[in-house]
């Protein structure tokens, strides 16, 4: 069966820049140590935002500019990205919560096996959730987890809410 790992955006902004917090710096170690111990494929999404981003309904609703394609926030966090480097990745980048490229990729890679997906990475109760709940849409008998000590929600409560709101779709935290 193959495995699909999903790094979901583990960039600076997130992490330690403009939208970053000290539950999201926290887990980066468990994130490196999950990509390294990893053995399938790995998608990395990237939020991807430009400079109309105030204009857009994402920022008139979040009004903090953050992962402006080419900027520092937008790269990934260092140890991510060196641990990501060393086993090899595939680079999605998404301009809202959930990216709808994901699954048609997943689908061309898994071709007519049976396969399981994992997520990992921030924020739990936005794009990680989001991402969730578009590959259970598309995939509903496979096996869909989250490893919630490799996610952080934008408060802990919220990350708390999402697990269990994910449980509720059936996607489990490991």
């Amino acid at each position: 069966m193959k495995k699909f790992l999903i790094v979901v955006d583990m960039q600076k902004d997130f992490v330690d820049g403009a939208l970053g917090t000290k539950e999201a710096e926290a887990i980066v170690p468990n994130v490196v140590g999950k990509i390294e111990g990893f053995d399938g494929e790995i998608f990395a999404t990237l939020d991807t935002h430009f400079d109309d981003y105030m204009e857009t309904s994402e920022g008139r609703n979040l009004p903090v500019m953050h992962c402006i394609k080419g900027s520092e926030g937008w790269q990934l966090d260092a140890a991510v990205k060196e641990a990501l480097d060393k086993k090899g990745y595939t680079a999605v980048e998404k301009n809202t919560f959930g990216s709808v490229s994901l699954p048609e990729l997943i689908k061309k890679r898994a071709g007519d096996g049976d396969f399981s997906i994992e997520l990992i990475g921030l924020c739990t109760d936005i794009c990680v959730v989001s991402n969730a709940l578009l590959l259970k849409a598309h995939f509903p008998e496979a096996e869909i987890t989250v490893d919630e000590k490799c996610c952080a929600g934008v408060t802990p409560e919220a990350h708390a809410a999402a697990i269990k709101t994910l449980a509720s779709c059936q996607i489990y935290a490991k």
